[in-house]
């Protein structure tokens, strides 16, 4: 089902569209091409607009992970409880942000960006006030579809206000606030669930909402991309979301061992091999085949899959293990956690620049090889475990771990493809990372023999814990390995990545598409 092609509408002020590389762009005197100063007043308003809509999508893929384990003692709920809470938002999240990002381009990216943040805090109030673990996850859902809404149109709204000259200097203002709310965020999270409740880990949004919108329809330019098409493979984002939602739901059941789990993943299975023969028949495809005809991209993508899903599994149980085994309160844990973030926030600029000298093959070998380490040191943090010794040297490693391989790798990801195609290619590339995690977070328990009520009892998850950390750590080998047997160095003519500071730990940065006056 698509939507009726439309003559694109007249282009407001502050309108850049994706040019292709062959159409002459216009010049700025005249032209409808964004020109707000950064120092201007309404510079800061938008910028203001977009750390606060970003952050708050932000850092519920952090802070929801501490309150895991008060949720499921609240709602008397099992592991399956605690997998789906993570996973309904990361199934809706991964299954549209591509669309979301098509949606703005067409219909408005102001228009689209403040509709998913109304969403967001529509489902996060519903989180707030669920009755019970059936609403909690439908709500979940729910925020899923708002982050898919907002989360594209963040940067695109600077792409799409800024004066070119500017646009460096504000996305990098962008990405560093961002970056300090996602290191405050585990420590946040904590505090609330300590004090409040887990509850306000949700309804903190709303007030949030309550500021960034009415900020973003008075102060922030209306922006389209004037060649946007307007037809959505609407039917490849409903078969992939579907696919892995079906997998999903087999890989948590499975330990039953029903003959229902097994129906379900020969259905997911199916749908993942009938969404990719859709996206080859379709014109306008949600996911194009045929950028996989770069190799290097193809590549870094079978990496990402292999790091976000260590990453994606290793954030769901660290808490839970600090929480249910060391004896952590919620805002210890997260506390804990910081020191991954701040080196991400500190180093990461560092590590691109590294990155863009020596080329990406040595650092999307050694980057995911630390990380593996960092896992492995875990294994040292079970009952009684010291701080300073057992988990702060672990949680180091892997943040330098992380700080090696994001960066570059998301350079990388852009320079494998013709550069009209470098938001598409991000946006591939984010989706797939998040996309890893809720596989991850669906299958480790299950490889590591976690029991319904594993997190209700110290020994056993402990025991389990271990044995996840070996998958961890063993994923991330594979991703080395293939890192270093097919990731080489980007051509010299690549476009390197805007948003220069990583600070997501369960995705990589998502690139706005490339836009005039660049």
């Amino acid at each position: 089902m698509t939507a009726p092609a439309e003559p694109p509408p007249e282009q407001t002020p502050g309108v850049p569209g994706e040019q292709s590389p062959t159409r002459p762009v216009p010049p700025a005197s005249g032209s409808g091409v964004p020109d707000v100063p950064i120092a201007s007043a309404r510079g800061r308003w938008i910028l203001l607009t977009t750390v606060l809509g970003s952050s708050m999508a932000l850092l519920d893929s952090t802070v929801v992970n501490v309150a895991l384990p008060q949720i499921g003692r609240d709602l008397g709920a099992d592991l399956a409880v605690l997998q789906w809470t993570v996973n309904a938002y990361l199934l809706t999240l991964a299954g549209l942000i591509l669309v979301g990002g098509a949606l703005g381009d067409r219909f408005g990216r102001r228009r689209i960006f403040v509709l998913g943040v109304i969403w967001f805090a529509a489902g996060s109030l519903l989180c707030g006030i669920a009755p019970n673990e059936g609403v909690l996850i439908a709500a979940r859902a729910l925020q899923g579809i708002g982050g898919a809404l907002l989360t594209p149109g963040s940067l695109a709204l600077i792409q799409g206000s800024i004066r070119s000259d500017d646009r460096a200097r504000a996305i990098g203002l962008w990405s560093g606030l961002g970056g300090v709310g996602a290191a405050v965020g585990p420590f946040l999270g904590g505090w609330l669930v300590d004090g409040p409740g887990w509850r306000w880990v949700f309804l903190l949004n709303v007030p949030v909402a309550a500021l960034c919108v009415p900020v973003a329809l008075r102060h922030v330019p209306e922006s389209r991309d004037p060649q946007a098409h307007g037809r959505f493979d609407v039917a490849g984002a409903v078969i992939g979301a579907a696919s892995l939602g079906l997998l999903t739901y087999a890989l948590i059941e499975a330990r039953n061992g029903t003959a229902q789990a097994v129906a379900t993943a020969v259905g997911g299975l199916l749908l993942g091999a009938l969404f990719v023969w859709v996206e080859r028949r379709r014109q306008y495809p949600m996911v194009p085949p045929s950028i996989f005809a770069s190799r290097q991209f193809t590549a870094v993508n079978l990496v990402t899959l292999c790091v976000y899903a260590a990453f994606g599994g290793f954030f769901f149980l660290v808490v839970l293990q600090l929480q249910v085994v060391v004896g952590y309160s919620a805002l210890a844990s997260g506390a804990a956690l910081l020191p991954t973030t701040a080196l991400m926030l500190l180093l990461s600029a560092r590590a691109g620049a590294l990155g863009e000298r020596i080329g990406p093959r040595i650092p999307l070998t050694v980057g995911p090889l630390l990380c593996a380490g960092g896992m492995l040191l875990m294994l040292r943090v079970g009952p009684g475990a010291s701080y300073g010794a057992d988990v702060l040297p672990a949680l180091v490693v892997m943040g330098m771990g992380m700080v090696t391989l994001v960066a570059p790798l998301t350079a990388t990801v852009l320079a494998s493809v013709d550069p009209g195609r470098a938001g598409l290619a991000s946006g591939i590339n984010n989706a797939a990372a998040r996309a890893a995690g809720l596989l991850a977070v669906a299958a480790l328990p299950l490889l590591a023999g976690m029991g319904p009520d594993s997190y209700l009892s110290a020994p056993a998850f402990d025991a389990a814990f271990g044995r996840a950390m070996l998958w961890c750590a063993g994923i991330l080998v594979v991703g080395s390995v293939l890192a270093w047997a097919t990731v080489r160095k980007p051509a010299p003519a690549s476009c390197h990545p805007l948003c220069r500071t990583c600070c997501g730990v369960t995705s990589p940065p998502l690139e706005p598409p490339r836009t005039a006056g660049r």
